[in-house]
């Protein structure tokens, strides 16, 4: 079982910058793919980035590409998001979620995740 606590979300500028912090419980963190998804008011939850339990692969959604970087630190059983560059249209609550698996596939689906954080808000004005 794992716990998801995400922290650093606020209020930014267009082209400013955020660190998303999710912090996990448990003693097996780093058996755990990690992955951030958002969801904006009105639409659907989306993918945005996800990275392997070594931290070695990484992939993102287009939209964010270039913008953000997912990183973790297995040691402290915390998985970030750098976001840079932040649009309007980044403005989402943004969850943090994870699944035990070694699988070196990419997972970008809701589904495939089975724990998930209770999200932080994420606001960028113009």
């Amino acid at each position: 079982q794992v716990q998801l606590v995400e922290s650093g979300g606020g209020l930014v500028q267009a082209g400013g910058s955020l660190r998303l912090s999710c912090a996990a419980s448990g003693r097996t963190f780093s058996r755990y793919k990690m992955g951030w998804f958002r969801q904006a008011p009105g639409k659907e939850r989306e993918f945005v980035a996800t990275i392997s339990w070594s931290g070695g692969s990484t992939y993102y959604a287009d939209s964010v590409k270039g913008r953000f970087t997912i990183s973790r630190d297995n040691a402290k059983n915390t998985v970030y998001l750098q976001m840079n560059s932040l649009k309007p249209e980044d403005t989402a609550v943004y969850y943090c979620v994870a699944v035990g698996t070694y699988s070196s596939a990419t997972y970008v689906h809701e589904y495939e995740y089975n724990y998930w954080g209770q999200g932080t808000q994420v606001t960028v004005s113009s």
